[in-house]
């Protein structure tokens, strides 16, 4: 229930999901203060949601800071790697990987086992049903193009039940307290998903150190003109962001981060 009602809350609150509310609202009301007031709410929340040095910003202020792989202390028993979007594909048919939108969070789980920081790889994370059936699922093919980069394969283990940050941190506890108890333990997902995800984690006492990766904020200055020129995709990375902080709430509400 809890999953059905996030998806369905989340749909309704995303920002183009609120601006085409308020224009319907703004159109269909007979009162001219409000339709005004409506189009002016409208005009605001595009201008300020497609400015890209704005979302930058707020990127800047939600993401924790870069963390360096030279400066992790020692060694981690068991990386654990969050799944979502780690792998795409262009054609069904296709006989290569292809990286997905958070496909750095491979990248530097990669980078980490090769430099000696982390002993294992624990992948977590479901993918649908008939890809699932056929292997294929995002855990596994991520796996796969991890031991093509030269990951031995008895060191990447498998969870591939769960289906959102929660069940990722329940899931994944079971694992670490039954092979790894006791174990020091590294969390690796994109660095805006991390508050929410670490705090999963915790709930369930696991306690990690985090490695933020598949950054969108930038850390270089903003040329002025992108303060001022409407951006398509300031709003599309503000979207994401918001669905986080949507997710963020929620699980704080329910006690689940």
């Amino acid at each position: 229930m809890f999953y059905f009602l996030s998806k369905a809350i989340d749909f309704l609150i995303m920002p183009l999901s609120i601006i085409f509310l308020l224009m319907l609202y703004g159109l269909a009301t007979k009162n001219k203060k409000k339709r005004k007031l409506m189009l002016l709410l409208t005009f605001v929340s595009m201008l300020l949601l497609s400015n890209t040095w704005l979302v930058n910003k707020v990127f800047n202020w939600w993401e924790p800071r870069p963390v360096n792989i030279s400066a992790l202390d020692g060694t981690y028993d068991v990386g654990v790697l969050l799944s979502g979007g780690l792998i795409g594909a262009n054609m069904p048919s296709e006989d290569h990987a292809v990286l997905g939108s958070h496909g750095d969070r491979v990248l530097q789980t990669f980078l980490l086992y090769k430099a000696g920081k982390i002993k294992k790889v624990l992948i977590t994370g479901t993918s649908s049903k008939p890809m699932m059936e056929a292997g294929q699922g995002e855990t596994r093919r991520a796996a796969a193009l991890m031991v093509q980069w030269g990951v031995p394969a008895q060191d990447i283990i498998f969870e591939e039940n769960a289906r959102n940050t929660r069940e990722n941190a329940l899931f994944s506890a079971k694992i670490l307290n039954q092979k790894f108890p006791g174990g020091r333990y590294l969390l690796i997902t994109s660095a805006y998903h991390m508050p929410r995800s670490a705090g999963c984690f915790a709930k369930v006492g696991v306690k990690t150190d985090q490695f933020p990766a598949d950054y969108y904020g930038s850390y270089y200055s903003v040329a002025f003109k992108n303060a001022l020129v409407p951006d398509p995709n300031a709003l599309a990375y503000f979207s994401f962001l918001w669905h986080e902080w949507v997710g963020y709430i929620m699980y704080k509400l329910v006690g689940y981060s």
